[in-house]
């Protein structure tokens, strides 16, 4: 069997944040459970694709694709080895659910690799447990790390901070960087013939 991630999504989560993890991850022979409260497996969700463009104050938002869940929520977080948290607005509501904080929780308390990109790390701000870690999110975010004893770490939006379990990035842009070390974290090992 597979060894098994978790990827906790909801409507209007960002479409590369969502689709390239399931897709990167499943290539590298991972089983990818995408969940998300109050839906079921084979229920369908909404992306957002953000667009960034020079002189804009913020990103431009509009309608991706459908993206279908392929497993019941809720979940039992110690069957899996790492939890993906995609960005996108789906974080601002997903962390009104209790049973998504409780897993959350559980990854941080255990020590299991973690990644949170552009707005994911919402999710992990909720639960707390983050004090003097050195993370980054897209930088309207960045005031939520600091409320919760987290240490913001400004980089461009294709780089990553790691700390310990934890792997983050500001957004899509940085995805290969975030999850070239997210699978080190999984034990993966990439060479080149």
């Amino acid at each position: 069997m597979n060894p098994k991630v978790l990827m906790i999504v909801g409507d209007y989560g960002e479409d590369l944040e969502i689709y390239f993890p399931f897709q990167a991850l499943s290539l590298l022979g991972f089983q990818v459970d995408a969940v998300c409260p109050q839906r079921k497996k084979q229920d369908k969700v909404k992306t957002a694709v953000h667009d960034f463009r020079d002189g804009d104050q913020t990103y431009m938002e509009s309608r991706g694709h459908d993206f279908t869940l392929n497993a019941e929520f809720p979940v039992d977080p110690s069957q899996y080895v790492g939890l993906v948290l995609p960005g996108g607005r789906a974080p601002e509501y997903l962390r009104l659910h209790e049973e998504v904080l409780v897993i959350v929780e559980y990854f941080l308390k255990e020590k299991k690799p973690i990644v949170a990109v552009c707005h994911g790390i919402q999710l992990l701000t909720a639960v707390g447990g983050i004090e003097g870690r050195k993370l980054t999110c897209y930088p309207a975010c960045k005031f939520e790390v600091t409320k919760q004893g987290g240490v913001y770490e400004k980089v461009g939006y294709d780089e990553v901070v790691v700390d310990g379990n934890i792997v983050t990035s500001p957004a899509w842009p940085g995805h290969a960087n975030a999850f070239r070390e997210f699978v080190k974290l999984l034990g993966v090992t990439i060479t080149h013939k």
